[in-house]
This record gives structure tokens, sequence and C-alpha cells, in this order.
């Protein structure tokens, strides 16, 4: 079998009915996703599937619904993948998506996964729920055209208030969270320095970024009385960009999270110097596998969100 790193993908690769065609795959491979979507069931005390298959695109956008509902839809993905021999060489996943890769690795387990997911979006949509009430609430927006280093540089040298760096998503490009006050400006700023776009997001909140701070100290608690074990496989951190050492560190850093950027960039690199075979995109979404092609690596990266293309991919990786 092919040594195969697990990605999982983060908040926006959301859709209504993701994961579900799962669930008709047939033999261990369906089993094995209603097991997590059982599990999902029982940790949160609501229907799963019911919720993915009869929401809107819009109530799937709330950080409070979009979190459980993609963290099911990955786990059941990976689950289904593992049905077929299919096991990860290493995990990482991209902001929420670090949560399935924690569990993947061995450092949760699933019904805990399922308890923190719910805690952080109920916090996160808490906090955003207050920032939107103050009628120009903060944000994000995508830099394009300037290098992750120089967006970071100039960051540093116009020392706007509240504005961060918050993504590093590609060597072509980074999101800034901030006010509104300082994305307004830093638009302009952008632009004469060389971007070729500035577009502003439509998300919820000023993500990853100090502007947080409530939803951190909402979430602690739950965090803190969650079990972290040692990662079984090799596990990667947004925040540092690096293999994750034990799972005291893997707890620290999930807190720090929500607060500080995703490293992404420095984390494909990691990943890169294991020399894997390929790379899978575990869960709904195209977007860290478009992220990866940014790279330029020769090595393949692989969807497997669907019961289509697990299939495809269990073949292809044995």
């Amino acid at each position: 079998m092919v040594a195969a790193v697990f990605l999982f993908p983060g908040q926006g690769a959301q859709y209504p009915g993701m994961g579900l065609d799962l669930l008709e795959a047939g033999g261990d491979r369906a089993d094995a996703a209603k097991k997590i979507f059982d599990c999902a069931c029982d940790a949160l005390g609501r229907d799963m599937i019911a919720l993915i298959r009869d929401s809107d695109t819009e109530t799937l956008k709330r950080t409070d619904v979009s979190q459980p509902a993609l963290c099911a839809a990955s786990l059941a993905a990976a689950a289904s993948l593992a049905a077929l021999g299919v096991k990860p060489a290493a995990c990482a996943g991209f902001s929420l998506g670090e949560y399935p890769a924690f569990a993947c690795a061995g450092v949760i387990s699933p019904e805990d996964c399922f308890r923190l997911v719910d805690a952080r979006g109920k916090a996160m949509q808490g906090a955003v729920d207050r920032i939107a009430a103050s009628g120009d609430p903060p944000g994000m927006a995508a830099v394009l055209g300037l290098a992750p280093a120089r967006v970071e540089e100039l960051i540093a040298l116009w020392a706007i208030p509240d504005l961060y760096a918050a993504n590093i998503n590609s060597p072509k490009q980074v999101v800034v969270s901030g006010s509104a006050a300082a994305l307004s400006m830093a638009k302009t700023r952008f632009r004469e320095a060389g971007a070729r776009r500035f577009v502003r997001l439509q998300v919820a909140g000023p993500f990853h970024s100090p502007l947080m701070k409530e939803a951190a100290g909402a979430f602690a608690p739950a965090l803190e009385a969650v079990e972290f074990r040692d990662p079984a496989v090799p596990l990667f951190s947004n925040v540092t960009g690096a293999r994750i050492k034990s799972g005291a560190e893997a707890k620290t850093l999930a807190l720090r999270q929500i607060v500080e950027g995703v490293r992404w960039t420095d984390e494909e690199a990691a990943l890169a110097a294991l020399k894997p075979a390929a790379l899978v995109e575990t869960g709904p979404g195209k977007v860290l596998q478009g992220l990866w092609r940014d790279t330029e690596s020769a090595v393949p990266v692989y969807g497997a969100g669907t019961a289509a293309e697990i299939l495809e991919l269990g073949e292809r990786l044995k």
C-alpha cells in the first residue's frame, strides 16, 4: 500500500449532503462511515445525517453548524478509506481540519473530537454574533499577487492597528484578518505595494487573529477537559507549521490556533520533507488539492470526499 498523507479541509468546504453518499457505498465502507455518523449523533445529541441532508447552504455556513458537520463528513471519509486498507502515513488539517487530523492520528477519540468541534463552533459563533452587532464588523480578505513574506513584512512595517496575517495559504495567496477600518486601509496599501487583487471574503469574522480572543477564552474549558495522547503517526501544526511532538503540545497549539495564523505553506514544506508517495484531501472540497498544486511539487494529490473518489483511490493506492 502506498504511504499517503491525509489532509483534512477547513470551514468553507462544506455543502448540503456532503459525505452522505458514503453511507450508500455498500459493504465495509458504508459500515465504517455509518459508525462515524452514529458516533457524531451520540456525542452531540442530534441527528447529524438529517442536519447535513436538510440544511441549506446558508445554514451550513454558520460556524456552529459547519464545524461538527464538516468534521463528521471528513472522519467518515477517513473511515471509508481505512475500510479499503488506505491509512495515513501522516496527518494535517487546515484550521477546523486539525480536529479530524487529531482523531485520525490517535490524539483524541472520535467522540471527543465531535464534542470539541461543537464547543469550538459555538464559542466562535458567539464571538462572531457579538462582533456583527457592532454594525461595522471585522472580517478577512485575500491578498493575491504578493509573496507571503512580503505581506508579513508590509503588515509589520505599516503597523495598522488590528491587521493580521491569518492564513499563509500558498506562494500566491495570503489571507488577512482585521477590523473594518484596518481592512479598508489595507486594501489601498496592498494595491499600492503591487498586489494583483485584494478580495474581501464572505466569512463571519476575523478568524485566526487576536480579535478572536473571546472565542478562545470560551473554548478553553472544553479543551482542558479532554485527554490528548501522543500522535500515533506524524501530525503537523497550523500554528508552527512543524511536526507536533506530543499530546500536550497538540492541546496547547489547539487553543493558540484560534487567535494565531495558519502557516499552511510551512506545513506543506514539512510534509514534502517526508517524501510521501501521495497526498489525499480527506473530506469535502478541493481547496487543499489546489494549494498543494501551487507548490509545484511532483508529488500527486487526490480527492477523497465522495464514495466514487474513495473507491478509485483505493484501487490507485494499492
